[in-house]
């Protein structure tokens, strides 16, 4: 995939992830984009080591999936370390 789609990819499964965990949680669109980037890249470590399988074209459902499953848990983990000290 080339850096447009990685953006487009992020930006996607970002807000996704939002939608699907809402809540108070840092930045607008950019940090959305790499939220979503950086949980392409996790989800797609997790597809590999777990359910040995890997990222696929832009259009492909695992890439999506496999994207908006490393977004949460990223949002997850920022949750469990700093949603205590914003309370």
């Amino acid at each position: 995939m080339g850096i447009v789609s990685w953006i487009v990819l992020g930006l996607i499964a970002g807000a996704i992830a939002k939608l699907l965990m809402p809540g108070k949680d840092p930045g607008g669109c950019i940090i959305t984009i790499l939220l979503g980037i950086a949980g392409a890249f996790v989800g797609g470590w997790v597809g590999k080591t777990l359910f040995h399988v890997e990222l696929g074209k832009f259009f492909d459902a695992r890439t999506w999936g496999l994207a908006i499953l490393g977004s949460l848990i990223l949002l997850i983990g920022y949750r469990l370390l700093f949603g205590a000290r914003r309370g």
